[in-house]
Order: structure tokens, then sequence, then C-alpha cells
């Protein structure tokens, strides 16, 4: 059986009580879900939501003996208000997010995210992405390619991988991918692998991650009854400052001082911080699963 990454974590995070209404919004397999539900039985609910049809297909499969309580569907996090109101539901309980690439996913040769395993440019989380990673890294030109593997990469030889990458063209797989960039940016020590950095830049390009967790945020954190819980899962820096800051700034009064006016509206905090540092796996998890390593997870309350 599959476990999550910080799955203990996120059940004591969020708190499951019977009769309650509850969002995972990255279903992927299911895990995190039959959790929730199971804390929340016998007439807890579920709304689970995976823009992956394959996600989608393995987690019906893992919450089948839920599916009288498990509401599914294959659509992104970002339309959240949007799944909440064909059901009906004017707020719930608690909302979970599990940023990023899924292991099935990397794991899948097919999907093209790992740089591990040959298989076509393709990195969609699913079908509505308007492009592959094959449509980045074969029609950007020179500069617009280096500064997305700079911004989202955060690597500082992404001008010498683009220009890699653009001499070479026409690029279809990985491998060739990954021996553009061996040969522009060379492993140094017991640094990670050089085409890490870029990989995770085109995932975040062809998805729009970050431009999807900033819109949801406000979505999540608006759809929370009082006393609600949000639990956000992220696995690198650049979501995580998202999250970290947006719920930072939700966290406090906005008051205009006496005699000026800085702020355009005026506001009581809208949340509290359950955990002001990330909550990070334990030793024991992540020498089960490295890939637990770099996850971080921040939990609010609605007040």
């Amino acid at each position: 059986m599959h476990i999550p990454v910080l799955y203990k974590e996120i059940i004591h995070a969020l708190q499951p009580q019977r009769g309650g209404r509850y969002v995972d919004g990255t279903l992927g397999a299911g895990g995190h879900a039959r959790g929730i539900l199971e804390a929340c039985a016998p007439d807890g609910q579920l709304l689970g939501l995976d823009v992956d049809p394959q996600a989608l297909a393995l987690s019906r499969e893992t919450l089948a003996p839920y599916e009288e309580r498990a509401h599914l569907a294959q659509a992104s996090y970002t339309t959240i208000a949007k799944q909440l109101a064909a059901l009906h539901w004017d707020a719930v309980d608690g909302i979970l997010l599990d940023l990023g690439a899924s292991s099935m996913q990397f794991d899948n040769a097919a999907r093209g995210f790992s740089f591990m395993q040959d298989g076509p440019l393709d990195m969609r989380f699913g079908p509505q992405a308007f492009q592959s990673a094959e449509d980045i890294v074969n029609t950007f030109d020179e500069k617009d390619l280096a500064d997305l593997i700079f911004r989202y990469g955060e690597d500082r030889d992404s001008r010498k991988i683009a220009r890699a990458i653009v001499i070479s063209r026409p690029l279809r797989t990985t491998r060739e991918l990954v021996a553009v960039i061996e040969k522009a940016s060379p492993r140094r020590g017991d640094r990670v692998h050089p085409a890490t950095q870029t990989f995770q830049a085109l995932r975040i390009a062809v998805n729009e991650e970050l431009a999807s967790v900033e819109n949801v945020l406000p979505q999540a954190v608006s759809s929370l009854r009082r006393g609600g819980r949000c639990a956000i899962i992220s696995f690198h820096s650049l979501e995580d400052r998202i999250v970290k800051e947006f719920f930072r700034e939700q966290s406090k009064d906005i008051f205009n001082p006496p005699y000026e006016r800085i702020y355009e509206e005026e506001r009581e905090a809208v949340v509290k911080l359950i955990n002001k540092k990330p909550i990070v796996a334990s030793d024991e998890e992540i020498k089960d699963n490295p890939r637990a390593r770099s996850a971080k997870l921040r939990v609010i309350e609605k007040i």
C-alpha cells in the first residue's frame, strides 16, 4: 500500500471529524484522501480533484470503499470554488494540496518527468496543458529559455544550457535533453545532477504551477468555514515562498495608522498560523521515501 508524504502529519493537521466536508485538490493515488475519509467516518464527505486522468482512475480504485462519500472530478485545484458550488457546499472543514508532480508520474517514463529514464519530452500533468516540454525546448528563443531555467530552476548555468539547447535542436526525448545539459553544465563533485533544475523549470512552466498556486490560495481561504484548516505540502522553495508569504499576510491585522492611509482596505486577520516553521518529514520517513526529504508542510486555520 502506497503511503503518501507526511501522511500522519496531514491527518493530525486537518483533524477530520465525523460529518465534516473536506477537499483534496491533488488526489494522486488517493492515499491522503483515504485517510481523511477514514477519519471522518461514518458520514464525512470529501471532494477530490486531479487534472491527471491516470491518477484519477487509480484514486477511484483506492477510494472505492468510500464511493458514497467521495466526490471525484478531473479538474484543477484552481477550480475549487466552482467545484464546491456544483456540490452546493457553502464552506468546508479542511483543504489539502500536495503540490508538484507525484511519485507515480516521475516513475512513468512515458510521462517525461524524470531525467533518469528515457521518454518523450512531455511533462504535462493533464490534457488541459496547452504546451509540452518538447514545445518549449524547441520553440522558445534562447533568452526566454534561459530566463525560464533561471527563474523556475534557479540554475546559474541557465544561459549556457539555453544556448546548448538551441544549438542542438530539435530535441524529442528526455535522454537527448539530458545529454545536452550534461555537456553544457558538467556535474561537479557532490552537486545534484545538472539536469535537475532544468527539468524542474520545464515542468513548472508546462503546468503553470506557480500561477496555479497563487490562484488557488485566496479560493482556499475563502472556502473554509470558521475553524476549518488548510494544509499545503510544497517540494521546492518557489512554491513554499508563495504559500508562506500568503499565509503570513492573511494572518495579520491590516489597519491604517492615525491620520494616514497606507492600505486601501482594512481588515482583521483572516487566519492563524498553526505552524510558523514548516513541518518536515522524520528521518524514518525519509529513509523509506527519499522524496519526502524536500517536503514542507504549512497549515493555517480560519478565524
